[in-house]
């Protein structure tokens, strides 16, 4: 039986290496890289409790909250070092609780709810499992505005979407399926192939039409880079071109998320970087 308070922290930060976009970019000082490892692993171990852990995943997320409350009050030290590592960051970078609570929040809705009537609903969730953490990302830039973090809300979201088009069938066999009901029914394809070897003509006009969303959502990107200056852009940069990488391959692949892996290559995710700050060149920046 794993306990909660054993999970590897280095098992949690070695993941950040099969994300869509650079978590913490070396072009960053290490105060902020570390930062920002900080609130990865926080979220990292966050959605391990609810994904994988075998014991009472509810009770491992109370659990990951009194450690949470160890870092913002403390009346004692957590328990494990990334909590421990987080606290220097929240003292540092000084960080909101909210954030870290909706991710929290986020995985205990996991554990009830394992369907999505509408994309509206599934935005509702992204608001609570994606949204956060780009909040807390602004607030180590010192970029926390409220036109920055209405950008970075959709952005965060269609990174969110992107994670969930890539995991259609490993979703599928942990018995949750993010794709829109009402787009497989529209499109006649029935929940059984999600978990097929390969993806049927239906799986993949599904997948199209997330993708095209996704996109729109990524879209403020450009935006959000433009009223960003030096680090802050330099970060979001590497996090909307990874996103944008990251459906070119699933765009290469024909939608096949269920028979090809689609993740973006290095050379791909600087491509696309180059382009969202040329982009963000051209937008109006207040």
């Amino acid at each position: 039986m794993i306990d909660a308070r054993d999970v590897e922290p280095a098992a949690v930060l070695e993941q950040a290496v099969d994300e869509n976009f650079p978590v913490a970019s070396r072009l960053l000082p290490r105060y902020q890289r570390d930062q920002l490892l900080a609130i990865y692993g926080f979220a990292r171990l966050t959605d391990d409790l609810g994904d994988e852990y075998e014991g009472d995943r509810l009770a491992a997320l109370d659990w990951l909250e009194r450690e949470l409350d160890a870092v913002f009050d403390g009346g004692r030290q957590p328990e494990h070092p990334l909590l421990q590592r987080l606290a220097a960051a929240v003292r540092d970078a000084e960080l909101d609780r909210q954030p870290f609570l909706d991710l929290i929040e986020a995985n205990r809705v996991d554990q009830r709810v394992t369907r999505y009537e509408t994309f509206g609903r599934l935005l509702d969730y992204c608001a609570l499992s994606a949204n956060p953490v780009g909040r807390l990302v602004l607030q180590v830039f010192g970029a926390d505005t409220p036109d920055r973090r209405h950008l970075s809300d959709s952005v965060c979201s269609g990174l969110q979407v992107v994670e969930h088009i890539q995991d259609v069938g490993e979703d599928y066999h942990r018995g949750r399926i993010y794709m829109p009901l009402e787009d497989l029914t529209r499109l006649g394809c029935g929940e059984d192939e999600l978990g097929a070897d390969r993806a049927s003509t239906p799986v993949r006009r599904v997948v199209a039409l997330e993708v095209e969303r996704a996109r729109g959502l990524l879209a403020a990107g450009d935006e959000l880079v433009a009223r960003l200056h030096g680090r802050a852009s330099v970060a979001v940069t590497g996090f909307v071109a990874g996103g944008r990488a990251a459906l070119d391959a699933v765009e290469r692949a024909r939608f096949d998320v269920l028979g090809v892996r689609c993740r973006p290559r290095r050379h791909r995710i600087l491509s696309r970087s180059l382009g969202v700050w040329s982009a963000s060149r051209r937008s109006v920046t207040p």
